[in-house]
């Protein structure tokens, strides 16, 4: 390469630098590194999916493989940005959603013959805890070569059935903020937009719509 074409080069990559770019964020598709992984799923964790399938049907949605952050969040979390950090790289075998609202109902941890290492069951004692904490129940189900499904189903019945419950009321009269029962924040008085409700106040978490915590203003 010559002199010139470096000194071009090295003006091109500062023209992008200004431009808030880089000579990465310049490459065409078809030099970037990335592939599609043809195992998102092992065989085991395949085989006991359809087995889910067949046994929750349209009672739930079954989600593979989910980042903790991506159901979980940190209460406070300028206090406790150290906890968030230690979820960040886990994830959860399979989650279980109510498919009116997506939201999770209970999560399932595919334990195989890794679980019986030290590391991994201070691992799964940790993740026990967090589940506990954000009230989220979680599985503990043994890998196998074959399942059965009415057994299966009768484990999971109680959480397919979950629904939510009723906002508590709240005597608003001369008293401060209630406390969000999942965050520990102050709530805030918000109004209905939309439904039955529609135009009258209530108390919501600001941490919504991560944590959908109401209080109804009597």
């Amino acid at each position: 390469m010559t002199k010139t074409s470096n000194e071009n080069q090295g003006c091109l990559a500062a023209l992008l630098h200004l431009l808030g770019l880089d000579v990465q964020n310049a490459q065409s598709a078809e030099t970037l590194p990335y592939r599609m992984r043809d195992d998102f799923l092992t065989p085991t964790e395949f085989s006991f999916y359809r087995v889910l399938l067949s046994v929750v049907g349209n009672q739930a949605t079954v989600c593979p493989k989910v980042g903790l952050t991506d159901i979980l969040f940190v209460a406070r979390p300028n206090e406790n940005q150290g906890y968030r950090n230690r979820i960040a790289p886990r994830h959860l075998d399979f989650l279980l959603c109510d498919p009116r609202s997506m939201r999770p109902l209970v999560g399932i941890e595919l334990d195989d013959t890794s679980h019986t290492r030290a590391d991994r069951q201070e691992r799964d004692e940790f993740v026990d805890k967090v589940f506990q904490a954000a009230r989220l129940p979680l599985l503990h189900i043994q890998a196998q070569s074959t399942y059965n499904t009415s057994e299966l189903s009768s484990c999971l019945t109680q959480y397919l059935a979950a629904t939510s419950t009723p906002a508590k009321p709240f005597n608003v009269a001369g008293a401060a903020p209630p406390m969000c029962p999942k965050c520990g924040v102050p709530m805030v008085i918000r109004t209905a937009s939309r439904g039955d409700h529609q135009g009258k106040p209530f108390y919501g978490c600001p941490n919504y719509p991560r944590c959908r915590e109401i209080l109804a203003i009597v």
